[in-house]
């Protein structure tokens, strides 16, 4: 990206971050100055010199800028490190409190719901979330098979190392190095190699779509992904609640290329 791009993709984050439009800019603006008066920022980033005012009096609360009280005043931002630590203290201050007023809100009662769940959603951050999710109510065994090493992330790694000993962890990859990859990163999990032919792999066209991941916890939750061909996006599907032969075909599918010698539930 250009300097120009780059300029509004900043402006874009700040504001996805809580920041108004004018407040963004003039925050941008600054950080391209050692300091500022209104008239250099207005001309600058092409707000209005009295709004500048504004945006600089609520930037200054936020504790991302700092003012001179010269004549004229003269503005400056606050460290990268340190607004960027700032903006994700505050970010992370209000998901808390949502997360605490959701937490407060009472359910509504419903009709007694089916067995079987089948629910979809979109976005690798998302469904690797879920995923993690997932995993941390295993009380018995994890099964889980990668189709695509981009999803081999530190936080998925992070979280089968959190997995307790007494819980069976098999992780099936897609190829060869894959596989040693997972045995480095998860040295206690039992690894293997899937042998699932439909699982994306080398000679897979590329208007294929590609398995991203399969998990079943406890032989009793499902999810499985797969990366759109053109977007690359991930979407998911999981469930609970199946019935045993459905679980049975699917961790039989999910565990091939996993020696029943070596597979403690088979």
């Amino acid at each position: 990206m250009n300097a120009s791009e780059n300029i509004e993709e900043a402006i874009q984050v700040l504001q996805e971050l809580g920041l108004k439009e004018y407040e963004a800019r003039c925050f941008v603006g600054l950080t391209r100055l050692e300091t500022g008066t209104a008239k250099k920022l207005s001309e600058m980033t092409e707000v209005p010199r009295t709004r500048v005012y504004d945006a600089i009096r609520v930037l200054e609360a936020q504790g991302l800028v700092q003012i001179q009280h010269s004549s004229p005043q003269r503005f400056r931002a606050v460290p990268l490190d340190e607004a960027t630590a700032t903006l994700r203290d505050q970010y992370e201050s209000r998901v808390d409190r949502l997360h605490e007023s959701l937490s407060r809100i009472d359910t509504v009662d419903e009709d007694e719901e089916p067995i079987q769940q089948v629910w979809s959603m979109s976005g690798q951050e998302g469904i690797e979330n879920r995923t993690e999710e997932l995993i941390g109510t295993a009380s018995e065994e994890i099964v889980l098979v990668i189709g695509d090493e981009s999803l081999l992330t530190e936080n998925l790694v992070a979280t089968l190392n959190r997995v307790e000993g007494e819980v069976e962890l098999l992780v099936g990859a897609l190829t060869e190095p894959l596989e040693e990859k997972v045995k480095t990163a998860v040295p206690e999990a039992t690894t293997f190699i899937s042998g699932l032919e439909w699982l994306h792999g080398e000679n897979a066209a590329e208007d294929e779509t590609a398995i991203g991941r399969l998990l079943l916890v406890d032989r009793s939750t499902i999810l499985v992904s797969s990366i759109m061909p053109e977007s690359k996006e991930e979407q998911a599907i999981f469930g609970e609640g199946f019935g045993n032969g459905l679980v049975v075909i699917a961790r039989r599918l999910m565990a091939q290329g996993l020696l029943t010698a070596r597979d403690p539930a088979a």
